[in-house]
């Protein structure tokens, strides 16, 4: 049987990884909005496991709705980023900074 503190290494392994890879990589946006997807993704690895342990089904619940905020989330991101991509031609986080039209 796996034990609670195994899943809750693998899901502050992946939290880690995604935070180092927001800090190691300012430049592109679309690797940015990945790791943010790989941060959400580890804390809900963290309600299922806490709620499978604890025999309740609040916590499997959360995560649908934030499975379903990070989906829309995702969606407007790379619609951002295609409009980005084709008025600058870069998804440069370093020539994104003028806010000028």
């Amino acid at each position: 049987m796996i034990a609670l503190s195994d899943y809750l290494i693998l899901g502050a392994i992946l939290f880690c990884i995604s935070v180092a890879g927001i800090f190691l990589n300012r430049r592109n946006v679309l690797i940015l909005l990945m790791c943010i997807e790989l941060m959400l993704l580890a804390v809900n690895i963290n309600f299922i496991a806490f709620s499978h342990f604890l025999d309740d089904t609040t916590g499997q619940v959360f995560v649908f709705f934030v499975l379903t905020v990070a989906a829309a989330e995702a969606a407007i991101g790379l619609a951002i980023l295609v409009v980005l991509f084709r008025n600058r031609q870069t998804i440069d986080v370093d020539d994104l900074d003028l806010l000028k039209g």
